[in-house]
């Protein structure tokens, strides 16, 4: 059914829309991209996130809603990198009559995590260094300008100041982690979703699952995180919005008995934002969340 919807939907969207037609009707993947764009935007965009608090990208389905929405977006902005592998037919589909854009398309191939499990891919979780996803603005910046030239200065306005902040986000992440005695600097989570984010802050991440979640860990993936667990006294472990929590806790039941006591320190906001009116609701807001409870958990200062 969302096939054949998508095949009726894959008409030109509505000609002769500029910037007098009122704001840019734009489709975001995730929050994280849809933020970005409000950000570059202002009021001169309406953005839509089709993937919500919770949502885990490397399982989600376009529904028969998404895709009316994709069909009536002036522009659709996604994340790339085969973060959105279910969705990939609809987004070729919809590409046929307008554009869409691969946030990630900018980043230099070199700068990209290769993990040797990914088989030639690329990690697609570059949220998670934020200067690398300060980057990700220009192609956002381009295309709205291309699609509203009348307002290609405050785009480029938005861009610049948006890209200070993050900067200074930048700048406050590495401080905040090297607080963390360093023999704790360890961060445990349900998948491999903070490579980038311990590459650049300098903590190693173990992940209970790789970097997709498409296949659940298993009984060696357990003992492999229990026993650097134990190891090396890991103080805390954290749980992931969007993937169920079942597999770290039986992580936790694990390393308690052997005789070690290890404490779920939080949740972490991996894939997705937070609610839309929570600290965590906008990029900014999730990154300090996520800093603030592994500091907190893993004794460093905040």
């Amino acid at each position: 059914m969302v096939l054949a919807l998508v095949a009726q939907a894959c008409a030109p969207p509505e000609a002769g829309r500029d910037a007098t037609s009122g704001p840019l009707r734009v489709v975001a993947t995730t929050g994280m991209i849809g933020d970005a764009a409000r950000r570059l935007g202002g009021e001169h965009v309406a953005v839509t996130a089709l993937m919500g608090p919770g949502v885990d990208p490397h399982l989600y389905k376009a529904s028969e809603g998404d895709v009316r929405l994709l069909a009536d977006a002036d522009l659709i902005l996604y994340n790339g990198l085969h973060l959105e592998g279910k969705m990939g037919d609809v987004l070729v589909k919809m590409a046929r009559t307008r554009p869409v854009v691969a946030v990630s398309e900018d980043l230099p191939r070199d700068e990209l995590r290769e993990p040797p499990e990914m088989a030639g891919q690329y990690d697609p979780h570059v949220w998670f260094d934020v200067a690398l996803w300060a980057r990700t603005l220009a192609p956002i910046e381009r295309e709205l300008a291309r699609l509203a030239p009348a307002h290609a200065a405050t785009f480029g306005a938005n861009r610049q100041a948006y890209e200070a902040e993050l900067a200074e986000l930048d700048a406050w992440v590495k401080e905040r982690i090297a607080t963390i005695p360093l023999e704790q600097r360890v961060l445990i989570t349900a998948h491999d979703a903070f490579g980038y984010f311990g590459r650049r802050y300098g903590i190693r991440v173990v992940g209970l699952q790789g970097i997709s979640t498409l296949a659940e860990a298993g009984l060696k993936d357990v003992d492999r995180v229990v026993d650097e667990i134990v190891a090396k006294r890991i103080p805390a472990i954290f749980v992931e919005s969007s993937v169920p929590r079942r597999a770290i806790e039986a992580v936790e039941s694990a390393v308690r008995s052997r005789g070690h006591e290890v404490v779920i320190g939080g949740q972490l906001f991996s894939d997705a934002l937070g609610a839309a009116d929570s600290p965590a609701g906008n990029y900014p807001g999730m990154v300090r969340a996520n800093v603030e409870t592994i500091v907190r958990s893993l004794g460093g200062t905040l």
